[in-house]
């Protein structure tokens, strides 16, 4: 298949009507209502953007396996061309990451067969001859897209943002005026809510948050972050930290980590909520929201655990700090909450377990590895990634249990998804299906 191709061609457009009589419409609607309820106990089949549905890495009623190697439990394997650390997003039965070449010169959005792994689109979104510099630990396509039914939305940071037709692969708008200095290139990935898509750009030379109208690319609103950056040098003006949407103290949230403060903002209008400040910057974790309390990494260096009350107006940094953990925070990747406890990995390895309430450790166990991708939530079970692609399995609870340890080839840096039962794990050249099928049984 040439890159850039479009292989939808030769596949017949999904006939979308409904026969509405008898049990026909009773398995509709049971199907419909299934869809629309991530914790019901059926496993969802769609993870549209960033660590799911509920965007927090959670997935417990898939029945992923406990164990797999390169030769047992691999519904399929197939190689990614070029190279990016965006996380794969699943919606109606297609998986759709994006990559790009090394040099960072071209720019594509490839959509997967969620059952078979075959390659159905292969769309070349931008050309960019000139880029700038990254990180070694980086890619131009690490953002994570956003997807939904008929449309997934793609992001590169600075070089370009766009809207793809998940049934043709045609581009149906696209942005590429949200330019930013990050640095050590893009890194903070799409936030779908409602009609908008939510978009934080914190580079050395602008500060925003924008909401654009998801149907055409256009700008609802744009708020300037209100921290007074001019004292700062300009390293420390730049973050990487993808927002989220929460509902507390009786209205809607845009929550939005930038460099040197956290902040909420009001979804309809932009106007800012409230703001705690901090000294951090450059930080990567998305929060979590959860027991009255949002959980953030405020720094990339130095990075500490703020667990914070969203009920505050202004400026909240003396009030509404429940607690903090200054010690052995991850810098990349992001938390775990499972009922009354955090679950961590740090970059070296540290693998701890809070209590969600107070922040008290209550293990501290060295996994193998360094990490970089956020661990993940299912069947029970703690499933933590090393960049060299082995998988610590943990039991949850306050006494630290290993379960398994899986190996597979080459290095992972993307977080994983999930579909139905499988897990859906990117590596630097190739996407795995992993399932056991033989338990689940063929879908």
């Amino acid at each position: 298949m040439k890159r850039g191709q479009n292989l939808f061609a030769d596949q017949p457009r999904r006939d979308r009507r409904f026969p509405w009589n008898g049990l026909a419409a009773l398995r509709v609607m049971t199907l419909l209502f299934l869809a629309a309820s991530p914790r019901s106990g059926a496993a969802a089949d769609n993870w549209p953007e960033l660590r799911g549905a509920e965007r927090n890495g959670n997935a417990p009623g898939a029945r992923i396996p406990l164990t797999w190697s390169e030769t047992n439990h691999i519904a399929w394997k197939v190689p990614v061309h070029d190279l990016g650390w965006s996380s794969p997003v699943v919606f109606d039965q297609q998986i759709w990451l994006t990559t790009a070449t090394e040099n960072g010169s071209r720019m594509f959005a490839v959509g997967l067969d969620a059952e078979t792994g075959r390659v159905v689109h292969d769309v070349k979104v931008f050309d960019t001859p000139e880029v700038e510099h990254i990180a070694n630990v980086n890619s131009y396509a690490s953002p994570t897209p956003a997807i939904e039914s008929g449309r997934v939305y793609v992001h590169f940071g600075t070089y370009g943002t766009a809207c793809v037709d998940t049934g043709d692969g045609r581009i149906l708008w696209s942005r590429r005026d949200l330019k930013c200095d990050h640095h050590e290139g893009p890194g903070a990935s799409l936030l779908l809510d409602g009609d908008r898509l939510y978009i934080p750009v914190d580079g050395r030379d602008v500060q925003y948050l924008i909401a654009l109208d998801k149907a055409t690319g256009r700008t609802v609103w744009k708020t300037e972050r209100s921290v007074d950056y001019s004292p700062f040098p300009v390293n420390c003006r730049k973050a990487f930290c993808t927002p989220i949407v929460i509902d507390a103290a009786g209205r809607r949230q845009v929550f939005s980590p930038a460099a040197k403060a956290m902040y909420a903002y009001d979804p309809q209008s932009g106007a800012e909520l409230w703001k705690a400040r901090y000294d951090g910057w450059s930080m990567v974790p998305r929060p979590l929201f959860g027991h009255g309390l949002l959980y953030v990494i405020t720094d990339y260096e130095k990075p500490q655990l703020w667990a914070v009350r969203p009920d505050g107006d202004g400026d909240v940094t003396d009030t509404h700090v429940a607690w903090k953990v200054v010690k052995d925070m991850p810098s990349t990747a992001s938390l775990l909450l499972v009922d009354d406890l955090l679950y961590l990995v740090n970059d070296q390895g540290f693998a701890l377990c809070l209590e969600a309430s107070t922040g008290a450790v209550l293990w501290r166990e060295r996994l193998k590895g360094r990490y970089s991708a956020s661990p993940l939530y299912a069947a029970g079970r703690l499933y933590f990634f090393s960049e060299k692609n082995l998988a610590t399995v943990l039991a949850p609870g306050r006494e630290f249990h290993q379960l398994a340890e899986n190996q597979l080839d080459e290095r992972v840096m993307a977080s994983p998804a999930v579909t139905g039962n499988a897990l859906i794990l990117r590596s630097k050249t190739h996407l795995y299906r992993i399932e056991d099928r033989a338990a689940a049984g063929s879908r």
